[in-house]
């Protein structure tokens, strides 16, 4: 198929553009690199810089796309709640003007890049897709916006939507290269970086004095908060399932997590042991709004689109974005 990726120089993008070339996909790339990586885009792949909000100059009435991966927003919820403009504008606004250019182009197929953050606080754990949303930051309720206008663009034009809602997502995309074929490696890099295991990985590596953690005194097991961590090549791989499970007239929405969670201190202890450095933890007090647990219920995606995570373990997890981490971003420097 020739399909449009949409943020395809950022962290799942990128790795699914990958994966999508990799299959014999004819792979188009949107991005403007306000957040992504122009290193992180794939040789293979056609490369189209511009804004979400001009992609009706790509996606037009004669371009031949057989459907769009849409991976191009804003992911920070701390800043969405003091710049909430800035992710109405890029998240759904930007969503809805590439929603109405496929609908003119008549792309029969749209894989659309969720978060679990339009859960807000859960009533239930683990978290299912019958879960009523009640977003609690800008981020998750960008999101959730564009969730509900591709349920009307599925039933009024028959588009083929599925919509996959991530939990935390980590890890690596390490390809080592066989015979004339390159290695690819392709990891997490935010600026800044708000995300717990590279934040981690930045401390053991000596460019952070110390990891903060935001209370101890939840009621889970440890005391810390406790999420559900997925490789990001598993998340990858449920991208090319959900697109060949795309039904027309419908609007799938799909959970993707290891359907476990893990304590910050479990991350704690995972990166120690992988690095093999110290960690120093200062507790710092609850940041409002952070639920005490996240966990998804995968179970329809393992039963509709036949996904099974690969790499759940913590520890493999941890293991690649340190190996991405001293290779790509230390560039060896550290052991």
């Amino acid at each position: 198929m020739k399909l449009l990726v949409t943020g395809g120089a950022g962290y799942v993008g990128s790795v699914v553009t990958r994966l999508l070339l990799d299959a014999g996909h004819d792979v188009v790339v949107l991005d403007d690199l306000r957040t992504g990586h122009a290193e992180a885009l794939a040789p293979e792949a056609t490369f189209v810089r511009a804004d979400i909000a001009d992609v009706a100059e790509v996606l037009t009435p004669d371009s031949g796309f057989d459907g769009v991966l849409h991976f191009a927003a804003l992911i920070a919820a701390g800043e969405s709640m003091v710049r909430p403009e800035l992710y109405w504008t890029v998240n759904t606004v930007g969503s809805l003007a590439l929603l109405d250019a496929a609908r003119l182009a008549g792309v029969p197929r749209f894989v659309f890049s969720s978060t679990a953050a339009v859960y807000g606080n859960p009533t239930e754990s683990p978290i299912r897709e019958t879960s009523t949303p009640l977003p609690t930051s800008t981020y998750g309720a960008t999101k959730l916006a564009v969730d509900l206008a591709l349920t009307s663009m599925a039933t009024a034009h028959g588009l083929a939507a599925v919509s996959l809602r991530y939990f935390n997502v980590a890890g690596a995309y390490l390809r080592a290269p066989v015979g004339e074929r390159p290695g690819v490696a392709l990891g997490e890099r935010h600026d800044p970086e708000t995300h717990l295991i590279p934040i981690a990985l930045q401390v053991a590596a000596g460019r952070r004095d110390k990891l903060q953690l935001f209370g101890d005194d939840y009621p889970t097991d440890d005391g810390t908060c406790v999420r559900d961590y997925i490789h990001v090549e598993d998340l990858a791989r449920a991208h090319l399932l959900a697109l060949a499970a795309a039904k027309p007239g419908a609007h799938q929405v799909f959970n993707l997590g290891n359907g476990c969670g893990f304590s910050n201190l479990q991350v704690v202890e995972a990166v120690r042991e992988v690095t093999g450095h110290p960690l120093p933890v200062e507790i710092a007090p609850r940041r409002s709004g952070d639920p005490a647990a996240l966990v998804a219920s995968a179970e329809r995606a393992r039963a509709d689109l036949g996904w099974t995570p690969a790499k759940p373990a913590l520890p493999e997890i941890v293991a690649d974005a340190w190996t991405f981490y001293q290779e790509q971003v230390l560039g060896g420097a550290a052991s």
